[in-house]
Protein backbone atom coordinates (compact mmCIF):
# COMPACT_ATOMS: atom_id res chain seq x y z
CA UNK A 1 0.00 0.00 0.00
CA UNK A 2 0.96 3.96 -0.68
CA UNK A 3 0.14 7.26 0.68
CA UNK A 4 0.66 10.46 -0.49
CA UNK A 5 4.13 11.46 -1.11
CA UNK A 6 4.92 14.96 -1.39
CA UNK A 7 8.74 15.48 -2.18
CA UNK A 8 10.55 19.16 -1.88
CA UNK A 9 14.19 19.98 -2.89
CA UNK A 10 16.38 19.02 -0.14
CA UNK A 11 16.67 21.23 3.37
CA UNK A 12 13.37 23.98 2.13
CA UNK A 13 9.59 23.93 1.56
CA UNK A 14 7.73 27.42 1.41
CA UNK A 15 7.46 28.79 4.92
CA UNK A 16 4.14 28.30 6.86
CA UNK A 17 3.52 28.50 10.78
CA UNK A 18 4.40 25.27 12.56
CA UNK A 19 2.75 24.30 15.49
CA UNK A 20 -0.37 26.78 15.14
CA UNK A 21 -3.75 25.64 16.80
CA UNK A 22 -2.68 22.02 17.31
CA UNK A 23 -5.44 19.24 17.11
CA UNK A 24 -3.68 16.27 17.85
CA UNK A 25 -4.86 14.03 20.73
CA UNK A 26 -1.69 11.37 21.59
CA UNK A 27 -1.00 8.63 23.41
CA UNK A 28 2.22 6.64 23.33
CA UNK A 29 3.50 3.69 24.60
CA UNK A 30 7.11 1.41 24.76
CA UNK A 31 7.81 -1.46 26.12
CA UNK A 32 11.25 -3.38 26.22
CA UNK A 33 11.13 -6.52 25.25
CA UNK A 34 10.41 -9.28 28.43
CA UNK A 35 13.69 -10.38 30.30
CA UNK A 36 15.63 -7.35 28.09
CA UNK A 37 16.98 -4.71 30.65
CA UNK A 38 17.10 -2.17 28.22
CA UNK A 39 14.56 -0.69 25.65
CA UNK A 40 16.20 0.53 22.84
CA UNK A 41 13.18 2.32 21.28
CA UNK A 42 12.00 5.71 21.79
CA UNK A 43 8.91 7.37 21.41
CA UNK A 44 8.54 11.24 22.26
CA UNK A 45 6.32 14.20 21.41
CA UNK A 46 7.96 17.24 21.18
CA UNK A 47 5.20 20.39 21.19
CA UNK A 48 3.45 19.43 17.44
CA UNK A 49 5.98 16.44 16.44
CA UNK A 50 5.60 12.97 17.68
CA UNK A 51 8.13 10.50 16.65
CA UNK A 52 8.61 6.80 17.13
CA UNK A 53 12.78 5.66 17.02
CA UNK A 54 13.99 1.48 16.84
CA UNK A 55 17.89 1.43 17.72
CA UNK A 56 19.38 -1.75 16.15
CA UNK A 57 20.12 -4.12 18.38
CA UNK A 58 23.60 -5.09 18.24
CA UNK A 59 23.38 -8.88 17.99
CA UNK A 60 25.84 -11.13 20.26
CA UNK A 61 29.65 -10.89 19.79
CA UNK A 62 29.72 -8.18 17.11
CA UNK A 63 31.36 -5.20 17.39
CA UNK A 64 30.55 -1.69 17.07
CA UNK A 65 33.57 0.53 17.37
CA UNK A 66 31.60 2.82 20.15
CA UNK A 67 31.39 2.87 23.61
CA UNK A 68 27.66 4.17 23.31
CA UNK A 69 25.04 1.71 22.81
CA UNK A 70 21.56 1.74 20.79
CA UNK A 71 19.45 3.07 24.38
CA UNK A 72 22.26 5.61 24.11
CA UNK A 73 22.08 6.27 20.52
CA UNK A 74 17.98 6.75 20.28
CA UNK A 75 17.91 8.97 23.30
CA UNK A 76 20.69 11.43 21.95
CA UNK A 77 18.99 11.97 18.71
CA UNK A 78 15.46 12.21 19.84
CA UNK A 79 16.81 14.88 22.35
CA UNK A 80 18.83 16.69 19.02
CA UNK A 81 15.64 16.64 16.47
CA UNK A 82 13.78 18.23 19.18
CA UNK A 83 16.48 21.01 19.39
CA UNK A 84 16.63 21.19 15.67
CA UNK A 85 13.51 21.77 15.11
CA UNK A 86 13.16 24.50 18.22
CA UNK A 87 15.86 26.25 16.33
CA UNK A 88 14.56 26.06 13.31
CA UNK A 89 10.00 25.40 13.19
CA UNK A 90 10.03 26.36 9.58
CA UNK A 91 12.81 23.94 8.49
CA UNK A 92 11.71 20.25 6.90
CA UNK A 93 11.67 17.12 8.63
CA UNK A 94 14.52 16.18 6.47
CA UNK A 95 16.64 18.78 7.03
CA UNK A 96 16.32 18.62 10.83
CA UNK A 97 16.96 15.32 10.85
CA UNK A 98 20.02 15.68 9.00
CA UNK A 99 20.84 18.74 11.91
CA UNK A 100 20.08 15.80 14.78
CA UNK A 101 22.30 12.87 13.12
CA UNK A 102 25.54 16.03 13.10
CA UNK A 103 24.67 16.97 16.41
CA UNK A 104 24.80 13.19 17.75
CA UNK A 105 27.87 12.48 16.19
CA UNK A 106 29.84 15.25 18.13
CA UNK A 107 27.95 13.92 20.89
CA UNK A 108 30.03 10.73 21.21
CA UNK A 109 33.13 13.03 21.76
CA UNK A 110 35.91 11.75 19.93
CA UNK A 111 35.21 8.30 21.79
CA UNK A 112 34.57 5.87 18.92
CA UNK A 113 35.12 4.75 15.67
CA UNK A 114 31.98 6.17 13.99
CA UNK A 115 33.21 5.26 10.86
CA UNK A 116 32.59 1.27 11.77
CA UNK A 117 30.05 0.09 9.75
CA UNK A 118 28.31 -1.17 13.26
CA UNK A 119 27.95 1.67 14.86
CA UNK A 120 24.29 2.70 16.61
CA UNK A 121 21.52 3.02 14.41
CA UNK A 122 18.33 3.81 14.42
CA UNK A 123 14.96 3.83 12.17
CA UNK A 124 12.95 7.11 12.37
CA UNK A 125 9.29 7.76 12.13
CA UNK A 126 8.19 11.31 12.48
CA UNK A 127 5.15 13.09 12.42
CA UNK A 128 4.65 16.71 12.82
CA UNK A 129 1.13 19.07 13.02
CA UNK A 130 1.31 22.54 11.32
CA UNK A 131 -1.95 24.10 11.51
CA UNK A 132 -4.19 22.90 8.70
CA UNK A 133 -1.12 19.91 7.50
CA UNK A 134 0.72 17.68 8.76
CA UNK A 135 4.34 16.66 7.48
CA UNK A 136 5.69 13.39 7.98
CA UNK A 137 9.36 11.27 7.38
CA UNK A 138 10.15 7.84 7.77
CA UNK A 139 13.10 5.98 7.33
CA UNK A 140 14.24 2.42 7.38
CA UNK A 141 11.59 0.03 9.07
CA UNK A 142 9.44 2.19 11.76
CA UNK A 143 5.95 2.13 9.74
CA UNK A 144 3.09 4.74 9.65
CA UNK A 145 -0.29 4.25 9.28
CA UNK A 146 -2.54 7.00 8.14
CA UNK A 147 -6.64 7.38 7.93
CA UNK A 148 -7.29 9.68 5.56
CA UNK A 149 -10.10 10.64 3.52
CA UNK A 150 -12.12 7.25 4.96
CA UNK A 151 -8.61 5.16 3.35
CA UNK A 152 -6.32 3.58 5.45
CA UNK A 153 -3.01 3.19 3.91
CA UNK A 154 0.39 2.34 5.22
CA UNK A 155 3.64 4.50 4.49
CA UNK A 156 6.67 2.67 4.70
CA UNK A 157 10.33 2.47 3.34
CA UNK A 158 11.13 -0.97 2.24
CA UNK A 159 14.59 -0.86 1.11
CA UNK A 160 15.94 -2.77 4.15
CA UNK A 161 13.30 -5.60 3.53
CA UNK A 162 14.52 -5.54 0.16
CA UNK A 163 18.28 -5.96 0.89
CA UNK A 164 17.80 -8.66 2.99
CA UNK A 165 15.29 -10.52 0.99
CA UNK A 166 18.84 -10.38 -1.75
CA UNK A 167 20.73 -11.34 1.13
CA UNK A 168 18.49 -14.18 1.84
CA UNK A 169 18.63 -15.74 -1.46
CA UNK A 170 22.26 -15.14 -1.88
CA UNK A 171 22.80 -17.60 1.26
CA UNK A 172 20.13 -20.16 -0.55
CA UNK A 173 22.55 -20.43 -3.09
CA UNK A 174 25.24 -21.65 -0.97
CA UNK A 175 25.41 -25.52 -1.21
CA UNK A 176 23.71 -27.36 1.58
CA UNK A 177 25.74 -27.92 5.03
CA UNK A 178 28.49 -25.97 3.69
CA UNK A 179 27.91 -23.10 5.96
CA UNK A 180 26.47 -23.67 9.62
CA UNK A 181 23.36 -21.82 10.54
CA UNK A 182 25.44 -19.51 12.94
CA UNK A 183 28.26 -18.99 10.07
CA UNK A 184 25.34 -18.22 8.22
CA UNK A 185 23.94 -15.75 10.15
CA UNK A 186 26.84 -13.73 11.27
CA UNK A 187 27.77 -13.47 7.32
CA UNK A 188 24.40 -12.00 7.13
CA UNK A 189 25.11 -9.42 9.79
CA UNK A 190 28.23 -9.09 8.24
CA UNK A 191 26.34 -8.30 4.40
CA UNK A 192 23.52 -5.95 6.49
CA UNK A 193 25.87 -3.51 7.98
CA UNK A 194 27.71 -3.38 4.64
CA UNK A 195 24.82 -1.95 3.06
CA UNK A 196 23.59 0.21 5.26
CA UNK A 197 23.49 4.01 3.90
CA UNK A 198 24.86 2.91 0.85
CA UNK A 199 22.80 3.89 -2.55
CA UNK A 200 21.94 0.01 -3.71
CA UNK A 201 21.37 -0.89 0.13
CA UNK A 202 19.37 0.68 2.67
CA UNK A 203 19.05 4.04 4.54
CA UNK A 204 19.01 4.47 8.15
CA UNK A 205 19.80 7.56 10.89
CA UNK A 206 23.75 6.86 12.05
CA UNK A 207 26.46 9.11 11.69
CA UNK A 208 26.16 10.06 8.33
CA UNK A 209 23.74 13.23 8.34
CA UNK A 210 22.97 12.60 4.20
CA UNK A 211 20.78 9.42 5.07
CA UNK A 212 17.88 12.02 5.87
CA UNK A 213 17.62 12.82 3.04
CA UNK A 214 16.90 9.52 1.74
CA UNK A 215 13.66 9.24 3.70
CA UNK A 216 9.84 8.85 2.88
CA UNK A 217 8.77 12.00 3.01
CA UNK A 218 5.27 13.70 2.38
CA UNK A 219 2.25 15.96 3.41
CA UNK A 220 -0.91 15.38 4.18
CA UNK A 221 -4.25 18.03 4.83
CA UNK A 222 -5.87 18.11 7.77
CA UNK A 223 -8.94 20.04 6.58
CA UNK A 224 -11.35 19.16 3.54
CA UNK A 225 -12.41 15.53 2.16
CA UNK A 226 -8.78 14.43 2.20
CA UNK A 227 -8.51 14.96 6.06
CA UNK A 228 -6.14 13.06 8.37
CA UNK A 229 -7.98 11.85 11.23
CA UNK A 230 -6.03 9.06 12.58
CA UNK A 231 -2.30 8.04 12.30
CA UNK A 232 -0.11 5.38 14.30
CA UNK A 233 3.77 5.52 14.18
CA UNK A 234 4.70 2.06 15.06
CA UNK A 235 8.20 0.42 15.85
CA UNK A 236 8.37 -3.01 13.50
CA UNK A 237 7.90 -5.00 17.44
CA UNK A 238 4.74 -3.53 17.18
CA UNK A 239 4.04 -3.33 13.20
CA UNK A 240 4.74 -7.46 13.69
CA UNK A 241 0.96 -7.22 14.68
CA UNK A 242 -0.30 -6.90 11.13
CA UNK A 243 2.78 -7.83 9.49
CA UNK A 244 3.98 -11.01 10.99
CA UNK A 245 0.97 -12.37 13.33
CA UNK A 246 -1.39 -11.52 10.80
CA UNK A 247 -3.47 -10.64 13.86
CA UNK A 248 -5.95 -8.16 11.71
CA UNK A 249 -5.04 -5.73 8.91
CA UNK A 250 -4.11 -2.11 9.34
CA UNK A 251 -7.70 -0.85 9.94
CA UNK A 252 -8.27 -2.87 12.65
CA UNK A 253 -4.60 -1.99 13.93
CA UNK A 254 -5.75 1.49 14.54
CA UNK A 255 -9.34 0.12 15.38
CA UNK A 256 -7.60 -1.84 17.93
CA UNK A 257 -5.53 0.79 19.77
CA UNK A 258 -8.46 3.60 19.23
CA UNK A 259 -10.14 0.72 21.68
CA UNK A 260 -7.38 0.03 23.71
CA UNK A 261 -4.33 2.20 23.12
CA UNK A 262 -1.33 1.95 22.70
CA UNK A 263 -0.71 -0.24 25.82
CA UNK A 264 -3.35 -2.69 24.51
CA UNK A 265 -1.70 -3.16 21.39
CA UNK A 266 1.37 -4.03 22.75
CA UNK A 267 -0.25 -6.80 25.13
CA UNK A 268 -1.43 -8.46 21.46
CA UNK A 269 1.80 -8.53 20.42
CA UNK A 270 3.00 -10.31 23.58
CA UNK A 271 0.58 -12.74 24.17
CA UNK A 272 1.15 -14.01 20.10
CA UNK A 273 4.68 -14.11 21.03
CA UNK A 274 3.82 -16.19 23.33
CA UNK A 275 0.95 -18.30 21.78
CA UNK A 276 2.48 -18.38 18.34
CA UNK A 277 6.61 -19.66 18.26
CA UNK A 278 5.82 -20.95 14.59
CA UNK A 279 5.24 -17.09 12.84
CA UNK A 280 8.22 -15.62 14.43
CA UNK A 281 10.43 -15.05 11.38
CA UNK A 282 13.27 -13.01 13.39
CA UNK A 283 16.49 -14.10 14.69
CA UNK A 284 14.91 -13.09 18.25
CA UNK A 285 11.95 -14.33 19.85
CA UNK A 286 10.49 -10.99 21.09
CA UNK A 287 11.25 -7.49 20.05
CA UNK A 288 11.19 -3.86 22.08
CA UNK A 289 7.44 -2.75 20.85
CA UNK A 290 6.51 1.37 20.37
CA UNK A 291 3.81 3.01 19.72
CA UNK A 292 2.37 6.56 18.93
CA UNK A 293 -1.00 6.91 17.84
CA UNK A 294 -2.60 10.33 16.97
CA UNK A 295 -5.82 10.97 16.81
CA UNK A 296 -7.39 14.41 14.76
CA UNK A 297 -10.21 16.90 15.69
CA UNK A 298 -12.38 17.39 12.57
CA UNK A 299 -11.82 20.93 11.39
CA UNK A 300 -14.10 23.24 8.81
Amino acid sequence: MGAPDRRYPIGSRPTRPVGVAPTMRVRSASAAAPGRLENEDAVFRLGPLVGVLDGATVPEGFDTGCVHGPAWYVRHLAARIGLALAARPAATLMSSLAAAILAVRADHGGECDLDHPGTPSSTVCLLREGGDQVDYLVLCDSPLVLDAGGQVSVVSDERLDTAMAELRRTAADLPGGEVDPVTRFRQAVMVQRERMNRTHGYWAAAADPDAAYHAVTGTLPLRGPGALRRAALLSDGASCAVEQFGLFDWTGLLDVTAAEGPEGLIARVRAAERDHPDRLRRHKRTDDASVVFCEFDPAD
